[in-house]
């Protein structure tokens, strides 16, 4: 069971932007490998979630982009789970808080993602579906995948 908090950049403090920067630089940069820019102009303009376990720890984030920035449907982004929280239902339920709050900030609007290639069917499980082939993103093979939302 995690316990969420969404808040804009503003909103969060240096501690908890720290924790969130130590997640996405330990599985996107040292984990995968893959040296990239990750925190970007996109950060400000975002909406976060931060998941924490029942110790306190930061284990799960993503970031909700609007509209016109990564794509030009909202998107969710940057999602990442701590490898200790893998295999634990962490990451289907940050999905499924994410897309809430899609549904609560852009109510009937489709949410665009760029899902690493391994975890489509993960991804198609939750609704989405691809919209385009695989392609390389920082070496790393990607797809665009589309979610719709439920009419309001």
């Amino acid at each position: 069971m995690l316990s969420w908090r969404w808040a804009t950049l503003d909103e969060l403090t240096a501690a908890e932007w720290h924790e969130v920067g130590v997640l996405r630089q330990a599985v996107f940069i040292i984990e995968q490998q893959c040296p990239f820019p990750d925190l970007d102009h996109i950060d400000p303009e975002s909406r976060h979630l931060l998941g924490r376990n029942a110790a306190g720890e930061l284990v799960a984030y993503l970031r909700l982009v609007p509209a016109g920035y990564k794509y030009p449907t909202p998107s969710l982004g940057r999602v990442v789970t701590a490898a200790t929280a893998r295999g634990t239902g962490s990451g289907k339920a940050l999905m499924l808080e994410g897309l809430a709050e899609h549904m609560r900030c852009y109510p009937g609007q489709p949410n665009t993602i760029g899902g690493q290639a391994y975890l489509q069917g993960f991804y198609e499980s939750l609704g989405f579906r691809a919209i385009s082939d695989i392609y390389l993103e920082d070496d790393i093979e990607h797809l665009d995948m589309v979610w719709q939302a439920p009419a309001p």
